[in-house]
């Protein structure tokens, strides 16, 4: 046992609320537990006038029935839907019809005649469309968005559930009072088109790699567990056949106050808050848990094999399964993978492999659930290697792991770097509440969380030895994933829902109750004065600013230089080149350790105007972490033989690339905006890789630091930095080179597609718009928030809950972030091919004629106000803004013109917005689907119509 260094200690507060909180918690959390079992978790952040929030309720997909799995996401999808007071306008009707509805589906689920089944269905869509009459689409989002939140969303996975917000802190009453209302009751309604909402998702989910090997990979980990038995997103033939009575079931079981808890963390007032949370929630009743009988999984004794096909590139996993999260075996798994892979800096598989160029990659990690875990390797072999021989090169690892042939200093540095992450996760509102909220699920405390490190460092090297020889045996699972035709794709045909009335103009008693209540309390907005905010200096020749750390010992320094790849097409290769080298001193293994060891990380952004170099960690190292830099950027040794391995591995990505279905639609995607010649296809040929000395980029590297650059430090002592800097900084001697010039054509409304074997087909249409202008920004800022995205836009309304044709669509208009340039217009719908037609029809009736709802305006506007209102500017933010506006010439915290814009907008500004910027754009489209799947007869109606190959859209 450790001596705790963290100790919960009970206080009661003025109003005689009893909480906890933990002795040397520099977070403050204090922990009530209100009557009716509800925890409650309160931190303080003052960052900005806002508070992060999270509801987690334990359960998730773990607890479906099994003849319903599925369930928990689709109940979390329906919590957005409102209640018998939200999201409707007449109640007692509404009801009447939904209760149909109901017995309808228990009839189709029972029914096994496809025909008599179909006739079910059809009447659930007659009668949905009589509800429909009755219900507000969205209103939740509604309600929640006039409040100022973002990040609206939810998310479940084996064990959870969790509701996200984050609110202006003066809000925090009525987002109490919205989310009492929800919590209270659900109703189902719009369930048919929702529903099919939920199964593109599935579909999403088909074309997902990473997911296809998750499945087979937990299938084959737990053969009874539901960690390897229900997935998430659950059966096809269960989402197809739901039962709105399970659903109404499983929320009177699970979402009790005794089994979720309320997270908060922001600029709040500790007694004013857990007042108003005892208020809203503290009557809500108490109920037992459905008891659960524990599934104890029988040891893996053998190794279990299992196969997948894709498009993708071939790559194997193996994993072991490890005992619940916290557990002592978790707790040493998680440390073994760090010494594998600790963040691509200093471990065995990095070093050894990623470093060396042995494969094309290869990473460790651990998972810990709240019941078992797993420990996982993934490698990526090249192509002339076979998916064993990577696999054994990975094992290779875990042998030196388990003869302890890794050096001592690896497991105190490891642990450092756990405690540094920590504290950088900690310091932002958002990253201690996900801490707090994962912590309540896992159901540990939260001085069990805090006390883990120093459980972690308790452990030695024999005992990862030993733990290494006991756990690594041949008992594990290894998917291999092949490159060939997933014959696991489900297709299923359009069921042929007639479109729903989602009422935009109406609104329920409820939301007209809310946005009647004024806050008492109204946030100001504060505008940054950069010139005080940033200190200014020189060091020789060169500008050097500071913003000061007032949160932790954490400090960076950015060395930024007014160049990029449209100066030197052969610039950010150089920076790679860089890592695979080291010098007479230091091996390039070596020179990633003595990084490590110091716990100052470096990192290399090339853009096409900008060359970041930057270093962060620990404050009293930096100047340490400087000179190994600059030591190994003038001292970098080039070895044609490295570059020779490099060149390789590069070519063999860019195949990888060219079989990854997302980067080809990011790349065809482009090809669309700007044609044929772009910064994205104009690529350092083959032959010009191969023919190149290496030495061409190593000089480069040498000299990198003779050229013009200017200086950021962010952290604690300036002065102290301004006394070390100037040995490190070299006058400049060299001048930038002339930028290449990329065109940026007109888009005229051609089609471009490209085939690709996926269940969905996915359609981007991008246009060019006029030269950005600043002053449009308050416009545009509304115009998306009211008309293309979020979940109360007109887009998403008319195209997800009217129509059920996406699970993802939106409309985009893009200001350019540099003068000069012009702005885009981007739509985008995700959806089966025979959905294709009328999602482009409605897409194209929509922009034709942008949709007037003013009482929509109105809440987009006001949300847009308040968002702006709760904002701060901190950390390094404060600088970095400074260099984005002055790119559009700007010079001054623009954020206070949009708000001053914003405020005076009337709906006939945005109507002007739209006919003279937006309506006369003319797009382009993008299509990636199956070809054989998609009816090209309408493709080829869009416009004329160009097949591109993979060469064409990547430039190689």
């Amino acid at each position: 046992m450790i001596d705790k260094k963290y100790k919960e200690t009970i206080h009661t507060d003025k109003n005689n609320y009893e909480y906890l909180t933990i002795i040397h918690d520099e977070n403050n959390v204090r922990i009530y537990t209100l009557k009716n079992s509800l925890k409650v978790f309160l931190a303080q952040n003052f960052d900005a006038p806002r508070i992060q929030t999270y509801i987690p309720v334990k359960t998730g997909s773990n607890n479906d029935p099994a003849d319903n799995t599925g369930l928990a996401h689709y109940l979390e999808h329906m919590m957005f839907k409102g209640t018998s007071r939200m999201g409707t306008q007449n109640w007692e009707k509404e009801k009447v019809l939904i209760e149909q509805i109901e017995a309808l589906y228990e009839q189709h689920k029972e029914e096994q005649d496809p025909e008599k089944k179909k006739e079910i269905y059809n009447k659930i869509d007659e009668i949905s469309q009589e509800a429909s009459q009755y219900a507000i689409a969205n209103e939740y989002d509604k309600v929640i968005s006039s409040l100022g939140a973002t990040g609206t969303n939810a998310h479940t996975w084996f064990d959870e559930t969790v509701y996200k917000n984050n609110i202006p802190n003066n809000e925090l009453e009525k987002w109490l009072k919205v989310e009492k209302e929800r919590f209270s009751e659900i109703v189902l309604r719009l369930f048919h088109t929702e529903l099919e909402s939920v199964y593109e998702e599935f579909n999403r989910a088909q074309d997902n790699d990473a997911r296809l090997v998750s499945y087979e990979l937990m299938d084959a980990l737990f053969p009874t567990h539901p960690n390897g038995q229900q997935t998430t997103l659950g059966k096809p033939e269960h989402l197809k056949n739901p039962s709105m009575k399970a659903i109404h079931k499983y929320f009177d079981e699970y979402y009790v106050p005794n089994n979720y808890a309320m997270v908060l963390v922001g600029d709040l007032d500790f007694e004013e808050s857990i007042q108003l949370i005892d208020q809203y929630f503290g009557n809500l009743p108490y109920k037992e848990i459905p008891k659960k009988t524990p599934i104890i999984e029988s040891p893996i004794t053998e190794i279990v094999a299992r196969t997948v096909h894709s498009p993708t590139t071939p790559r194997v996993q193996l994993a072991w399964r490890t005992e619940s999260y916290g557990s002592k075996e978790a707790i040493l798994a998680d440390i073994t993978a760090n010494i594998l892979s600790n963040r691509g800096e200093a471990g065995l598989l990095d070093l050894h492999i990623n470093q060396t160029q042995k494969m094309l990659w290869a990473q460790a990690f651990s998972v810990g659930l709240k019941e078992y875990g797993y420990f996982s390797i993934v490698a990526v072999p090249k192509e002339a290697q076979t998916m064993d021989e990577a696999k054994e090169m990975v094992l290779e690892q875990i042998k030196l792991v388990k003869k302890g042939d890794f050096p001592d200093w690896m497991l105190p540095a490891i642990i450092n770097d756990f405690k540094l992450q920590r504290m950088k996760a900690l310091e932002t509102a958002e990253g201690l509440a996900t801490n707090l909220y994962d912590t309540y699920i896992k159901g540990r405390s939260w001085e069990e969380e805090l006390n883990e490190m120093d459980e972690y460092a308790t452990f030695t090297k024999e005992d990862i030895i030993n733990f290494a020889n006991t756990f690594f045996k041949n008992n594990y699972v290894i998917v291999y994933k092949e490159k060939g035709i997933n014959d696991k794709l489900l297709r299923v045909e359009n069921p042929g829902i007639t479109p729903i009335k989602i009422n935009r103009d109406a609104q329920s008693e409820f939301l007209q109750e809310v946005l009647s209540e004024k806050t008492e309390e109204i946030i100001i907005p504060e505008f940054i004065d950069y010139d005080k905010e940033i200190t200014k200096d020189i060091v020789k020749d060169k500008q050097l600013s500071f913003v000061k750390n007032r949160y932790n010992n954490l400090a960076q320094v950015y060395f930024i230089f007014p160049f990029g790849s449209d100066h030197d097409r052969e610039l950010g290769l150089s920076t790679q080149v860089l890592q695979y080298l080291g010098t007479e001193k230091f091996s390039p293994e070596d020179l990633k350790q003595e990084f490590f060891k110091i716990g100052v990380s470096n990192d290399f952004k090339t853009t096409n105007n900008q060359l970041l170099i930057s270093l962060s960690g620990l404050e009293e190292n930096l100047e340490k972490g400087i000179e190994l830099l600059q030591h190994w950027m003038y001292n970098v040794m080039p070895d044609q033989e490295i570059y020779n391995q490099f060149v390789e591995t590069i070519l063999e990505n860019r195949e990888a690339v060219k079989k990854d279905k997302n980067r080809i639609m990011t790349a065809l995607t482009n090809y669309t905006k700007l044609g044929k010649f772009s910064r994205f296809t104009d690529v350092i040929s083959t032959e010009e890789l191969t023919s190149s000395r290496v030495e061409v980029f190593t000089d480069r590297m040498k000299t990198l630091l003779k050229y013009p650059y200017q200086l950021f430090f962010y952290g604690r002592n300036f002065e102290d930095f301004k006394g070390y800097i100037s040995k490190y900084v070299e006058t400049e001697s060299l001048e930038i080179p002339e930028p290449k010039k990329y065109p940026e054509p007109e888009t005229t409304g051609n089609v471009y597609f490209t085939d690709y074997d996926m269940v969905q087909v996915e359609m981007s249409k991008i246009g060019k718009g006029n030269e950005v202008n600043p002053r449009n920004f308050g416009k545009v800022n509304v115009f998306n928030e009211y008309f293309g995205r979020g979940l109360s836009s007109i887009v998403f309304q008319e195209i997800r809950e009217s129509k059920s044709l996406a699970y993802s669509a939106y409309v985009s208009y893009a200001a350019n972030s540099e003068s000069g340039h012009p702005d885009y217009v981007t739509t985008y719908i995700g959806t089966q091919p025979d959905k294709l037609q009328i999602a482009v029809d409605t897409m194209t009736e929509l922009m034709n004629e942008m949709p007037e709802v003013p009482i929509q305006f109105e809440n987009a506007k006001y949300a847009a106000l308040k968002q702006i209102a709760s904002a701060r500017i901190t950390r390094t933010n404060i600088f970095f803004n400074t260099l984005r506006l002055k790119k559009l010439g700007i010079y001054h915290d623009f954020r206070k013109d949009i708000y001053e814009q914003i405020q005076s907008l009337n709906f006939e500004d945005i109507k002007q917005f739209y006919q003279t910027e937006i309506k006369p754009v003319h797009f382009n489209t993008a299509i990636i689907g199956k070809k054989e799947n998609l009816d090209m007869d309408a493709v080829r109606k869009m416009g004329p119509f160009t097949e591109v190959s993979l060469k064409d859209i990547f430039g190689h």
